[in-house]
């Protein structure tokens, strides 16, 4: 298993960071005129497992895409695994895998002969072929169906048996773009064990999603993009610290209308100067360094002003609250979760 690690190099430049992503003012413009990238700066280090985050639109697919050579950039330096993205873009494929969001498997064949017909098409020495296909079949729990055909699978094993085919070739660096998307928890979470076993083994990782949670769980450091442009980047920690204090949660009766004047009284609350006050579906929430000293002041005041309260409870920020601060707005996974029948396995 130890093949999946990257290749080192002997130079004078071990004892500094290599990186696997460079990105210097990538932009990109569509025909139309829309600008789907703008002068986005990036650096991903060999080994990191790195989420890039943001709301459908805001560029994330199409970042990826020029990453993997689908797209040419229209203007700025990009370079990836050291090689140029518009010089050397064979070098490039040569060097990734590229899981997209929508599966790339044959349904007509089983899970031994997809990841043989890609050993194939990576130009995997024959020799080396069914070691392979055994390896990477025990790497994503598929050895029991290696014989079955992929269109009996559930939506959980086609994943794993893509992001397989995406491997065959032992690349130093992955692109996962929302490969979680639509599966139910159970066969996210064998997903993201698997994502976390091969970054172990010293790939790099470059995922894409609209699960905060995924992000949280794996990613190393994060960066979110909005309407084309990076707007913060850090650790899931520093990220959340930057949000500020605690979080007070309130739930509340009489819908709307009471979120509403709810929302109001807090704003207007002398212990909640610079706090940030959002509506949410059951009540408001608000976040502050001092919500943990007057939280229960607010909680009279709501009382007063003839609101009832039926919870509440105060936490430390998640990557839900930062997304909000940051973007104004939550990020919609209802979208994504409809049509989950499909099976764990």
């Amino acid at each position: 298993m130890d093949g999946y690690s990257p290749d080192t190099e002997s130079s004078a430049t071990d004892d500094r960071e290599r990186l696997a992503i460079d990105v210097d003012g990538l932009e990109l413009i569509y025909a139309d005129g829309t600008a789907a990238v703008q002068g986005v700066d990036m650096t991903v280090p060999e080994g990191e497992f790195f989420g890039f985050l943001g709301p459908n639109g805001a560029g994330k697919t199409t970042t990826i895409k020029v990453f993997a050579t689908l797209l040419s950039p229209t203007s700025g330096e990009v370079r990836v695994n050291g090689f140029d993205v518009r010089s050397e873009a064979r070098k490039i494929r040569e060097t990734i895998g590229y899981m997209a969001q929508e599966t790339s498997i044959d349904p007509e064949l089983t899970a031994e002969e997809n990841i043989r017909f890609a050993c194939e098409a990576y130009g995997v020495p024959r020799g080396g072929r069914a070691e392979r296909v055994a390896e990477l079949l025990g790497l994503v729990d598929l050895v029991d169906v290696a014989d079955k055909r992929s269109e009996e699978f559930s939506g959980g094993m086609k994943k794993r048996l893509d992001a397989a085919t995406a491997l065959v070739h032992r690349p130093p660096l992955v692109f996962l773009d929302e490969p979680t998307t639509g599966l139910d928890p159970k066969a996210r979470n064998r997903l993201w064990e698997y994502f976390q076993r091969i970054n172990d083994l010293g790939t790099t990782i470059f995922l894409t999603t609209q699960y905060l949670e995924e992000a949280d769980q794996l990613c190393d450091r994060l960066a979110v993009i909005l309407d084309g442009t990076i707007v913060a980047d850090g650790s899931p920690a520093d990220l959340k610290r930057e949000v500020g204090g605690e979080v007070l949660d309130i739930e509340l009766e009489d819908g709307a209308d009471a979120r509403a004047r709810a929302a109001a009284i807090a704003r207007e609350f002398d212990a909640f100067a610079d706090a940030t006050v959002t509506e949410t579906e059951t009540g408001i929430s608000v976040t502050a360094e001092t919500a943990r000293e007057y939280g229960t002041d607010l909680l009279v005041a709501l009382r007063d002003a003839g609101l009832t309260v039926t919870g509440f409870n105060i936490r430390a920020p998640t990557l839900d609250d930062v997304f909000l601060a940051i973007t104004g707005d939550e990020l919609d996974t209802d979208e994504m979760d409809t049509g989950r029948s499909e099976l764990s396995q």
